[in-house]
C-alpha cells in the first residue's frame, strides 16, 4: 500500500520516515518529492508498505504525529490526476 506524508520538514530524510514506518511493518520503498530546480525537499513523500493491514496502522499511528520537528499528516495515498493540459488554448 502506498501512503502519502504531507508536511513534512524539509530536513527530513528517507532514513527518519522509514525508520518511524517501520515499527509498524516492512517497509518497500520511501520517497521524498523533491523539487526538480533546487534538489530540495516539496514537504512530502511517499512510503510503501508491502502489508496493507501494517501500513493501514501506521497510518493511524502516524497521523498528525511529530517527525523531525513537524506535526505530519498521514493518509492512503491517492492516484494523481491525469495532469495533462493545463493551458489555455487561446491563440
Amino acid at each position: 500500500m502506498n501512503i502519502y506524508v504531507g508536511n513534512l520538514s524539509f530536513n527530513a530524510t528517507e532514513n527518519d520516515l522509514e525508520s518511524s514506518f517501520s515499527e509498524y511493518g516492512d517497509v518497500a520503498s520511501v520517497n521524498i518529492i523533491k523539487d526538480r530546480d533546487t534538489g530540495r525537499s516539496r514537504g512530502f513523500a511517499f512510503v510503501e508498505m508491502r502489508d496493507s493491514r501494517d501500513a493501514q496502522q501506521a497510518i493511524e499511528a502516524i497521523n498528525l504525529r511529530e517527525i523531525d520537528g513537524r506535526c505530519v499528516t498521514v493518509n492512503e495515498a491517492r492516484p494523481r490526476d491525469d495532469r495533462r493540459g493545463g493551458g489555455s488554448n487561446r491563440w
